[in-house]
């Protein structure tokens, strides 16, 4: 989970003032709405704004401007079509324009750079490549370097199982005795050979557990690529207590299934490799939905309905740096058609956009996205239907940012509230966002309006840290170019039919690989969205309620509370 400690895109965060003039009012919130730009960085021309105190509409001494300010706001900042599939609506409207184009130009200022890195780094690769595809040759655009399991124990089974406990955490569920029937059978002698029990004994004390691929079956493929749609059975070993794999299943075709004793013309380590293909996809699209598009509605609701003088907007607008270029350029440049998507993956555009379209009515709601309410739902821990997992290091590492990031933002409310509840139930501008988002906004399962307890806001800001500062870089970023992108058992594609018979496969796998310069471009397409600029700054999750303008602004118990 190196990762998700050091990599986080925070904002330097500018602020807004309230303006009668409309052309101010859209420079100063394109400037700085979601505080993707320093004040330096204007839009239209105008001035920047100047540093105001954050406060409560209760204890603004100009209330008459503020809510002009919103009301502008809701006039020219508008709900629009969603993007990159039917997920959670993008900000549309003059201002909503502003924004998403100035968060574009400031992401591809960036990428232009990173981009640079990648392509000379592959340019060195591909003199190279038949000596090695990683080592030593990725310095300028992945100084970090990749895992080291995955080049000293990457046909290992322990780390096969434990990249769904890691790397993409989002797919796996253990299976409930008696609610959750078996997704698919296994030879009985094999699963006593592997397990020293049966099938029926592993479920019925909860020691189970499936990812499951299988929606990817009906999927369209581009001509000359190919991928299963893989079905995986894990169990906790009741005699080394190990979380191991048992069984995948092709859901494709003949429909085979693999055990870790088909070790034959490395049938099993080929049935490894089909899984994290159709997981490499499935983590980097379920990222769109969850936390992308989450996060950007519950944003875009308190944008339109607070001002930007607002304490809890200014908090939020730290966390969503860059947030509205992703979707559009998107589009616009990696899921458009011939695209750097369609150049590397098995499928084409419209299938990530039916990806998109068919989770998030699950992955876009937000109660049951917080992390201990997913992983419990899931079996994951605290099951009382099987045992725990040994070791869950998404979870362990998870757990713990969470309760660091809760106990500043409970430090936070109380301060800004003054420790009252009824202070909370009174703010006028936080009921209006809780009701947009519940209403307009569209957002499924928000917590229910009056948000009236100091505790359920602190969760609601919570969970949002967490989205965009924690479980963004989980899936993206800098992961998979190191980890669940990591070739030779992470391939964006296979490029060899997917086998119909297990005595058809050919020992060195290398047919269903990617050519050495394909191998170039996965790693530079992966690269590409690697920021390794972030560590020295203050964009880090070390600094993510610590931007000067928020010390400043909120008072002394905010300083407090940062140290």
């Amino acid at each position: 989970m190196r990762v998700l400690v050091w990599i986080a895109g925070l904002a330097p965060l500018a602020v807004a003032v309230p303006s009668s003039s409309y052309r101010v009012a859209v420079a100063a919130r394109a400037d700085n709405t979601s505080a993707s730009v320093a004040p330096s960085q204007n839009v239209s021309g105008a001035a920047p704004p100047e540093l105001v105190v954050y406060t409560l509409p209760c204890e603004d001494g100009n209330s008459t401007a503020r809510t002009a300010e919103i009301r502008l706001k809701q006039a020219t900042l508008l709900y629009g079509p969603s993007l990159l599939g039917n997920a959670s609506y993008f900000p549309g409207g003059p201002l909503g324009d502003a924004i998403s184009l100035r968060d574009q130009t400031v992401w591809e200022g960036a990428a232009v750079v990173q981009s640079l890195r990648a392509f000379t780094d592959a340019a060195k690769v591909a003199a190279n490549i038949k000596q090695v595809l990683y080592q030593d040759g990725w310095k300028g655009s992945v100084p970090q370097g990749i895992a080291r399991g995955q080049s000293e124990n990457y046909t290992s089974d322990l780390l096969f199982s434990m990249e769904r406990l890691s790397v993409n955490p989002y797919i796996l569920k253990r299976l409930h005795p008696t609610e959750d029937a078996l997704p698919f059978q296994v030879d009985r002698a094999t699963v006593k050979q592997l397990t020293k029990t049966s099938l029926k004994a592993l479920h019925a004390a909860g020691r189970l557990f499936v990812a499951d691929h299988s929606y990817q079956r009906n999927y369209t493929r581009l001509a000359n690529r190919y991928s299963a749609a893989c079905t995986a059975l894990f169990y906790l070993d009741p005699r080394s207590n190990q979380f191991l794999p048992l069984a995948i299943k092709t859901n494709v075709g003949a429909d085979l299934t693999y055990t870790p004793l088909d070790t034959d013309n490395n049938n099993w380590l080929l049935a490894k490799i089909m899984f994290n293909n159709n997981d490499l996809f499935h983590g980097q699209i379920f990222h769109v939905a969850y936390p992308h598009a989450i996060a950007e509605i519950v944003h875009l609701a308190a944008l339109r309905t607070m001002s930007a003088r607002h304490p809890v907007l200014a908090l939020m607008e730290r966390l969503m740096y860059q947030a509205y270029a992703v979707r559009p350029l998107g589009e616009r440049v990696l899921f458009n058609k011939g695209g750097l998507f369609e150049q590397n993956f098995a499928y084409p555009q419209d299938m990530v956009y039916k990806f998109v379209g068919d989770s998030y009515p699950t992955t876009g709601r937000w109660r049951a996205g917080y992390l201990d309410t997913d992983v419990r739902a899931r079996g994951l821990v605290d099951a009382d239907y099987g045992p725990e997992l040994p070791h869950f290091p998404f979870y362990e590492d998870g757990s713990r940012l969470v309760e660091v990031i809760r106990r500043f933002v409970r430090s936070f409310v109380d301060a800004t509230y003054h420790e009252s509840d009824e202070m909370v139930a009174k703010d006028a501008e936080l009921q209006a966002w809780v009701a947009e988002a519940n209403g307009p906004a569209g957002v499924e399962d928000f917590e229910p309006g009056p948000l009236d307890t100091r505790e359920r806001l602190v969760e609601v800001l919570t969970h949002m840290a967490w989205l965009t500062g924690c479980a963004h870089h989980v899936l993206n970023q800098g992961e998979p170019v190191t980890a669940s992108g990591v070739l030779p058992m992470h391939p964006t594609a296979l490029y060899a039919p997917v086998p119909t018979s297990k005595a058809n496969t050919t020992a060195d796998l290398l047919g269903y690989l990617p050519s050495a310069q394909k191998s170039v471009d996965q790693v530079t397409l992966l690269a590409r969205f690697n920021r390794p600029d972030v560590v020295p700054t203050n964009q880090t999750l070390r600094y993510m309620f610590a931007a000067p303008q928020l010390l400043l602004g909120n008072g002394e118990a905010y300083r407090r509370a940062n140290q």
